[in-house]
């Protein structure tokens, strides 16, 4: 996990220094700032300092959308899962004071490991690719089996209707971020309230962004090392998660989400979605998975919105990833495979 470039972005000043030295269990200056690539929503980067390695994560410059970029809840699920059996990195310390950096942010520690950006995996032997994907399942199994009480996430999120509430958040969040007209989105802000499955009582805690390039996996191993970008994690239905990282696999190749839409999976050494989710029901034999069509789709729309969020603070010049036109430019496909997913839900 050591890729980016050289980064200042105002981390070099006495205010970050000061606080480091302050709020940081052992740590030690001079410090040099790297800036790691990808991170669509909070500007993520290297801090290689006398006393070792961390990872400082911060909210981006500018307005922001309400409950967007919540750094503090990723910072709060870290510190509740590590030492447990859902691998994070170790919690450092939290800033919410943005006097020191103009945004809240959080430290962690640096965690050794490979980032695969895309789920073909073609720098695995081909006979390995598999154990790469189920361990990525196997991991989010894990996640959905966290007794949240427990934890002390209880009142991290509200428990039940979950489809529906997130149905209203995703078109305020997409209304509030909108530039131009799409049809596919009007039609999925319309018709996806109406086909919300009914409340069945499963709740757990939820990654939301849930796929392979937001896991460090221990070097060679097909083993994750870290889960992290907890930013929309709350408590909800476990299915959207699980529908999530299947959407991810079934987009087509693109340079900012590299999905396998097209791929022919067997020829690769990579299970198909069909055995991605028996996989996962072997391992939780009692979830309940709703019709599986609306779940696509909403995870679609839910993608939409995100990238429409990408599109409009690239436009204010907010962005925090040179990639963010790109991902801006994905929400008509998105909205377009949502709408088709949702033409056949219903049947299974």
């Amino acid at each position: 996990m050591t890729e980016g470039v050289p980064h200042d972005d105002g981390l070099r000043g006495q205010p970050l220094r000061d606080w480091l030295d302050g709020h940081v269990e052992g740590f030690r200056g001079p410090y040099t700032t790297r800036k790691f690539k990808g991170g669509q929503s909070n500007p993520t980067y290297l801090v290689e300092a006398a006393s070792g390695r961390y990872v400082l994560r911060r909210q981006p410059a500018g307005t922001l959308l309400a409950s967007a970029h919540a750094v503090d809840r990723e910072y709060a699920v870290i510190r509740a899962l590590h030492g447990g059996a859902v691998p994070v990195a170790r919690p450092l310390a939290l800033c919410t004071d943005t006097g020191v950096l103009g945004s809240m942010f959080y430290v962690m520690a640096f965690v050794e490991g490979d980032i695969l950006w895309d789920p073909a995996l073609p720098d695995i032997a081909e006979e390995r690719r598999a154990a790469y994907h189920r361990s990525m399942v196997a991991n989010l199994a894990a996640i959905h089996d966290i007794d949240v009480e427990a934890a002390g996430l209880a009142d991290f999120g509200r428990a039940g209707d979950y489809f529906q509430r997130q149905v209203s958040r995703w078109s305020k969040q997409y209304r509030a971020s909108e530039t131009q007209r799409i049809d596919a989105i009007e039609a999925l802000i319309e018709r996806l309230p109406s086909l919300c499955p009914a409340d069945d009582g499963s709740v757990s805690l939820v990654h939301g962004d849930y796929r392979l390039d937001n896991l460090i996996w221990h070097p060679g191993r097909a083993e994750v090392a870290a889960t992290v970008d907890w930013e929309l994690s709350t408590l909800g239905h476990p299915a959207a998660d699980l529908g999530y990282l299947c959407m991810a696999l079934r987009l087509p190749r693109n340079p900012v989400i590299p999905g396998l839409g097209g791929l022919d999976r067997e020829a690769l050494g990579l299970p198909d979605e069909a055995q991605l989710l028996t996989h996962y029901r072997a391992l939780r034999p009692h979830a309940v998975l709703p019709d599986w069509n609306f779940v696509l789709a909403f995870s679609f729309f839910r993608l939409a919105a995100i990238a429409q969020g990408v599109a409009r603070r690239a436009q204010q010049g907010n962005a925090a990833s040179e990639q963010a036109n790109q991902a801006g430019a994905m929400t008509r496909l998105l909205a377009g495979e949502g709408l088709a997913c949702l033409e056949r839900a219903g049947e299974g």
